[in-house]
């Protein structure tokens, strides 16, 4: 018995406590691999660090939109939960005592996914940032009349639209990125089609504004850096990044989640691209002792990949991050909103998992936290590559989390 111990203990995989078997694991295991040929399964207690059950946990696999946990645990480790993103309206000249600006305005994008009109996201996404707040601004500084123009400046980011899966063109999956987005990427408040030129179109919605309220300024606006030595005339403030992960998990927000991962490379990074953030994600994730081959934010490239193990060990790793707390509000509650609302209903998971889906053709992933009955955090990660039954893999992963809650 001693020897068969010793062997174990010397055998037993690196980086945490050998998973026990169990009965509990045993049916995770078969539960695993439900509609899917190539899948891997790894469970944690994320106060201990205990493995409780693993199954192919090592081998890297397409993660889907499992890699929003990675940007959006990222976005708030380096913002803040209430960092905030802000938008400015600045000028280059004086404005005299009648109230007229002799130079420009120039409407400086900050990269916040939120930004638009309350038409648009009051219906569509719930929270936002108003741009015409910045006419209110205008007036309160005393401009009247701008002998100049209004000028976009979108310079926070590069004017890469999409992600290498859509080869950096505006998809139907997501954009136009811009560093000066407007409801989304719309070209109206209405939704529909994406325009071509977001910049532009929040310069011309602002502008539109603006006359209406009394500022007499030309409707031809224009794109153009702002000048270095600007005065500020006003800034408007994105929510907090607590609310904007939030929302990026909860409905899986591909818009979001690219905008947040090019703000990370803007302020943190080489500059404000796909390519910088990332590279910002990946160190995030190796500080909290995991690895993330990423691509983008949102997970539709392909190649956005980690293992199991890798996703585990990071949930389990963030519960030691001080944005912990805002990171777990920010994933949806099973059987209640976003993405789960309809599933795990009546399991011991409802009400008690907190999780992030994912799915692509032919993968499929859940990943998350649950509040066991005995009131430990366990952490799982479920990734399903080779799906050729997508329902038949809910059911396995639901089946996961369900098991997981009653630990």
């Amino acid at each position: 018995m001693l020897l068969a111990a010793v062997v174990a203990l010397l055998f037993a995989p690196a980086g945490g406590q050998a998973a026990a078997a169990s009965p509990k694991c045993d049916l995770m295991r078969g539960q695993a691999t439900r509609g899917s040929s190539a899948a891997g399964l790894f469970v944690i207690d994320a106060g201990s660090g205990r493995v409780l059950c693993r199954r192919a946990a090592r081998k890297s696999r397409i993660l889907a939109s499992n890699t929003k946990l990675f940007t959006t645990a990222t976005a708030l480790g380096v913002f803040g939960a209430q960092g905030r993103l802000r938008t400015r309206l600045l000028r280059n000249g004086p404005v005299d005592r009648r109230g007229v600006l002799r130079g420009s305005l120039f409407l400086e994008g900050g990269g916040d996914p939120a930004l638009g009109s309350p038409a648009f996201y009051d219906r569509f996404t719930g929270l936002g940032t108003n741009l015409f707040g910045l006419r209110v601004k205008a007036r309160r500084a005393g401009i009247r009349r701008v002998t100049g123009r209004l000028f976009a400046d979108d310079t926070v980011f590069d004017r890469l639209r999409g992600v290498a899966d859509s080869s950096y063109a505006t998809s139907p999956w997501v954009g136009p990125l811009s560093g000066l987005a407007f409801n989304s990427g719309h070209k109206s408040s209405g939704g529909g089609s994406f325009a071509s030129d977001p910049a532009r179109v929040a310069a011309r919605k602002l502008a539109r504004s603006m006359r209406k309220a009394g500022i007499s300024i030309s409707p031809q606006v224009g794109v153009r850096k702002a000048p270095s030595r600007s005065g500020v005339v006003g800034v408007v403030r994105s929510p907090t990044m607590a609310d904007l992960v939030e929302r990026t998990n909860v409905v899986s927000d591909n818009f979001f989640a690219e905008m947040l991962v090019k703000a990370i490379g803007a302020r943190f990074g080489g500059g404000g691209t796909t390519g910088a953030g990332t590279k910002v994600v990946e160190r995030f994730a190796r500080r909290h002792g995991s690895a993330v081959q990423a691509v983008d934010g949102s997970g539709l490239t392909r190649s956005n990949r980690a293992s199991p193990a890798q996703v585990g060990r990071f949930l389990a790793a963030m519960r030691r991050d001080p944005a912990w707390p805002a990171f777990l509000d920010s994933l949806a509650v099973a059987g209640r909103e976003g993405t789960v609302d309809h599933r795990m209903e009546g399991t011991p998971a409802a009400g008690r998992c907190r999780v992030k889906t994912g799915t692509l053709s032919g993968v499929s992933a859940l990943s998350g936290y649950c509040l066991a009955r005995t009131g430990r955090t366990i952490a799982f990660s479920a990734l399903m590559n080779g799906v050729y039954d997508l329902s038949a893999a809910h059911r396995g992963q639901d089946r996961i989390a369900a098991i997981a809650a009653r630990y």
